[in-house]
């Protein structure tokens, strides 16, 4: 059935992902819908897969962890959200021999789901010594404190989504611990009602709304031009004035050289006569001495 409904599915231009309620959405899913992400010739070597034919980035989940391996680079998380499948989460780790970012991860899961007694993890002063591993978010590299992600902890997660070994995994962005039953359940009645009222459904466009989307995506592009070709032009400017500052500071400095060149001959010359003055008074006064 669900092959059927891939084929019957239209999977429109990367222009109109735009138009799409999930692309740009932190998406609540099953670790089970999760593996159901595919990406279909045509969009290889982008970080983007479709469930039916709704492009998705971003999921969110929430479960229990069940496993924590340490691996080169990485450390990987076993998440059990009860959906019949676990979920692999990879946590980057730092580069030891590059300088650590000051910067702490904020572990909110957005405006509308905060808990003020769910936030607890990175917000709380790092402590990072030398010899401690360094763990970062995928995409802005900033530092998360995951010492209190360990099995048995349950936790809502964001993460961007990427493939290993033909493996379904999330690259952890943020997280949240989950303080009790009450806000894991809203979690997944949530998440059971974005499945059955967008995920579920295919997603479709008119075709008035493809062809203002390429229009728009259209004058984007001459615009991203235009911006580019103003860029260069204000960077021409900016050396031809770099230049002509140059030249003025040379001719200015060329003009005082001279200036203090003559100005150093004339003071020699005065300093030659009064030396000469003072030899001639040193001469006449040892001169009228002998006289005497």
């Amino acid at each position: 059935m669900e092959a059927e409904d891939n084929a019957e599915s239209v999977f429109y231009p990367a222009f109109c992902f735009k138009a799409s309620p999930t692309h740009f959405a932190w998406v609540k899913m099953a670790a089970s819908d999760v593996h159901r992400l595919k990406r279909p010739d045509g969009f290889g070597g982008q970080k983007i897969f479709f469930y039916k034919n709704h492009p998705i980035r971003f999921v969110s989940v929430a479960g229990i962890i069940v496993a924590r391996n340490e691996i080169t680079r990485r450390t990987i998380l076993t998440l059990d959200d009860s959906s019949g499948s676990t979920l692999e989460i990879a946590i980057l780790h730092a580069d030891p021999n590059a300088p650590a970012r000051a910067e702490i991860a904020q572990p909110t899961m957005g405006a509308a789901e905060t808990d003020a007694a769910a936030l607890d993890t990175s917000e709380r002063s790092l402590g990072i010594q030398s010899n401690q591993t360094i763990h970062l978010s995928a995409t802005d590299r900033t530092t998360l404190d995951i010492s209190s992600l360990v099995s048995g902890a349950t936790v809502k997660i964001k993460g961007t989504l990427s493939m290993y070994r033909q493996t379904m995994q999330l690259q952890l962005e943020r997280f949240v611990l989950v303080p009790d039953t009450n806000t894991e359940m809203q979690f997944m009645d949530e998440r059971v009602q974005f499945l059955v009222d967008v995920l579920s459904v295919p997603w479709v466009l008119l075709d008035e709304e493809i062809e203002h989307l390429r229009q728009e995506a259209e004058e984007g592009d001459m615009k991203a031009v235009e911006e580019r070709r103003r860029a260069a032009r204000r960077m021409k400017r900016r050396a031809e004035r770099e230049e002509r500052d140059q030249r003025h500071i040379q001719k200015r400095y060329e003009r005082e050289e001279k200036k203090r060149a003559k100005e150093a001959s004339v003071c020699k010359q005065d300093g030659t006569r009064v030396m000469q003055d003072i030899r001639r008074k040193r001469e006449y006064s040892e001169t009228g001495l002998q006289q005497d």
